[in-house]
């Protein structure tokens, strides 16, 4: 179904209706899991229609699955993108992105605060292909820009970025990146498409985790890229040849948990802000840092950009690692592990979550200090959450 046909129709219901105009075996009401491999034709002109793409059809599952283009379709709504293609975990999506549209001599234009994954193919992968990599200080957007007109073949951003939610002027940098005919990429995992639409500010592409808040239950790993025709198939093309493809049963439960998509983020929204202008007034902590926060440095452009602020939050202790140390284990309603996204808060420290192939300089000079704390806030009760806070930073 075309993109027009879902004007004016808000993201809930996108959420739950979009990808399942066509009618399913049996009459089926919920999308089923189609775990077959291949698939058979009896007629080989049919055959060879569907497998050179004349005619709609699917092959082989490496390459595609009944299941995974329902998800795909619904991803591809949300953003309101041409295409979409999905992989089997987000990295899988960030790397077939960069592999699969960067040449040797090339060059990428990011920011220090990216995903600590995603620093890793910077710092470590693309340079041994001779693609240069640039990453800027995250708060610095004149020096981004700055960078950007010096050469830029790829501009890859990440708002709010991971773990200290800084926020980027997405309608400013993309218009340089535009100038300059480079290839915008846009991590939209913290934000969700609930929050925030990259591609309707003139990105190129969107990238999420899916493992993360679109599937919210903590029980499917994914990863999933929307964005302009000829770019998606590029990278489909890429990934159909390295495999990294996303299975039915994941995809299932992302389909899942894309109905309640809405829902759980307005709510995870609202627990996340209550809870950062709780943290804000504790004297046990040193900082907060949620966008949602008047005081926040990125606010007013996160007002301009976003429709709400995130569940994520993160804030960093007095007393250093020694305090988080003491804190975590005294928190009763949080995983502690290294996730986001789910519905039950989950905490942890990005020495073991989302930075933990860095050394401790390099989160150092990535501004991120070991005293610092993730926060994926979940959909529980906010006071209960906010009193189990209490008495756990009181326990310090």
């Amino acid at each position: 179904m075309s993109n027009k046909s879902w004007d004016n129709i808000s993201s809930a219901t996108k959420s739950v209706w979009a990808g399942e105009e066509e009618n399913f075996v049996e009459g089926a009401a919920q999308v089923p899991i189609v775990n077959s491999v291949s698939y058979s034709y009896d007629d080989l002109d049919e055959w060879f229609d569907v497998a050179t793409g004349k005619r709609k059809g699917h092959i082989y599952s490496r390459n595609t699955n009944p299941t995974v283009t329902v998800f795909e379709e619904k991803m591809r709504i949300l953003e309101d993108a041409e295409a979409a293609t999905s992989f089997a975990t987000g990295m899988a999506a960030i790397s077939n992105i960069l592999f699969s549209l960067l040449s040797p001599g090339q060059r990428v234009v990011s920011v220090k605060d990216t995903y600590g994954g995603t620093s890793v193919v910077f710092l470590d992968h693309l340079p041994r292909f001779n693609i240069n990599v640039t990453m800027c200080e995250t708060h610095d957007q004149d020096a981004i820009e700055a960078e950007i007109f010096k050469e830029c073949d790829l501009l890859y951003l990440e708002t709010p970025t991971n773990p200290t939610m800084k926020i980027l002027d997405l309608k400013r940098l993309i218009a340089a990146g535009k100038k300059m005919g480079a290839i915008i990429v846009v991590d939209n995992t913290f934000a969700t498409p609930i929050n925030q639409n990259p591609l309707t500010l003139g990105a190129d592409l969107v990238v999420h985790s899916a493992t993360k808040f679109i599937g919210g239950h903590s029980d499917a790993l994914g990863g999933v890229v929307c964005g302009s025709a000829d770019l998606i198939q590029k990278i489909y093309e890429f990934r159909e040849i390295n495999g990294a493809t996303l299975d039915a049963n994941s995809a299932y439960l992302l389909i899942r948990g894309l109905k309640t998509l809405d829902i759980r983020i307005e709510k995870q929204n609202k627990n996340a802000m209550a809870l950062a202008k709780f943290l804000l007034n504790h004297d046990k902590v040193e900082q907060v840092f949620y966008p949602g926060l008047e005081s926040d440095i990125g606010h007013e452009i996160a007002k301009r950009q976003m429709k709400g602020f995130s569940g994520m939050l993160s804030f960093s202790l007095k007393g250093g690692f020694d305090a988080v140390r003491n804190f975590l284990p005294q928190i009763r309603f949080a995983h502690r592990a290294a996730h986001l996204g789910g519905v039950e808060t989950i905490v942890g420290p990005p020495r073991t979550t989302s930075h933990v192939e860095l050394s401790e300089k390099q989160r150092l000079d990535l501004g991120i200090p070991e005293s610092l704390i993730r926060c994926s806030v979940g959909i529980e009760a906010i006071q209960d959450i906010i009193a189990d806070f209490d008495q756990a930073l009181n326990s310090i």
